[in-house]
């Protein structure tokens, strides 16, 4: 089995839909994403994982079951003496990663910061609910793995955000999301394979095969939006720093 967790275009947040440059990308990546034979398609209840699949549904003359558990995870956190809140992968570097308990994929949510933002159930609602989904499609949580019970070759391709893409890793890796969050960039309209790999009869572990791929972008000389990015040095003053 084969998912392909793809992050919406280029967004214009007020709006809660894409930029000009958003409705370019989702169109190329519609014809990379509308030939493939997928089983199922599944997206996000917000505008602009919406109108990215959009392009494809379109295309491919097929439609997808909205999943509320797909939406960007919004738990946000009260960071800093001014109480400025942030969302979790906004956290400056020198904060986060001096608290040991952010590597630990269990004892993150429970960093006082994070019990405050009740991180434990936003966590829980998007684990269980990729589990519900995989168990649709014939795989059941067993501990750390999942069981084959319907072992298959299918392909589902869920359009969501960067955010909640990181939980869903983390619970099929086994790391704490912070270090995705943190560690990892997927570009709008990036493409996230993962893959089962039935190594004994029943028993699977998903594996990333490739991550924040944007090759359809590559294709068409479309360069990568640079929306959840930070400045790549602080010199940079065109490059958002906060």
């Amino acid at each position: 089995m084969k998912l392909l967790i793809i992050r919406h275009g280029d967004p214009d947040y007020t709006i809660d839909s894409l930029t000009e440059k958003g409705h370019r990308e989702a169109e190329l990546l519609s014809e990379r994403i509308a030939p493939m034979d997928i089983a199922a398609y599944y997206v996000s209840p917000l505008g602009r994982a919406q109108a990215t699949a959009g392009y494809t549904l379109k295309k491919c003359g097929r439609s997808a079951e909205t999943l509320d558990w797909l939406r960007e995870f919004d738990r946000n956190l009260i960071i800093g003496p001014d109480g400025q809140r942030r969302i979790a992968w906004d956290m400056l570097p020198q904060n986060w990663t001096a608290v040991p308990e952010y590597y630990d994929k269990d004892k993150w949510v429970d960093v006082p910061v994070m019990a405050e933002a009740d991180m434990q159930n936003g966590i829980a609602y998007v684990q269980n609910g990729l589990d519900s989904l995989l168990a649709r499609h014939g795989y059941e949580r067993n501990g750390n793995y999942y069981s084959a019970v319907r072992p298959n070759e299918d392909t589902i391709a869920l359009f969501c955000h960067f955010g909640v893409e990181c939980v869903m890793l983390g619970h099929l890796l086994g790391i704490s999301p912070m270090l995705l969050w943190h560690g990892f960039m997927a570009a709008p309209t990036s493409v996230t394979t993962v893959c089962t790999e039935e190594r004994r009869e029943g028993i699977a572990y998903f594996r990333v095969t490739a991550f924040g791929d944007i090759s359809h972008l590559n294709n068409y000389g479309e360069p990568p939006a640079f929306a959840g990015r930070f400045c790549e040095t602080f010199s940079n003053s065109e490059q958002r720093h906060d």
